[in-house]
């Protein structure tokens, strides 16, 4: 499954191990979420955290990720 497949309501499991909520139906490398981590918040994610989409039978399936989105990933990761 894509990022792009991912739509509102859909449950997924961030790279942190961290669960989250869709929120939007956009594309794209930003998405907006509900992210149960420390706090249970709103706000964009960028779609290479995302690791796993969650089935509604608890399974989860990897994520691919699209070119675009594994350059921003790289491009993220040397800034720090």
């Amino acid at each position: 499954m894509k990022t792009n497949d991912l739509k509102k309501g859909n449950r997924v499991q961030l790279r942190n191990g961290w669960f989250a909520t869709m929120e939007d139906n956009k594309r794209g490398n930003t998405r907006m979420a509900t992210v149960e981590g420390f706090y249970t918040e709103m706000g964009s994610v960028y779609a290479h955290d995302i690791g796993w989409a969650v089935l509604p039978t608890g399974e989860l399936i990897e994520i691919e990720h699209t070119p675009a989105q594994l350059k921003l990933r790289m491009a993220v990761s040397r800034a720090f």
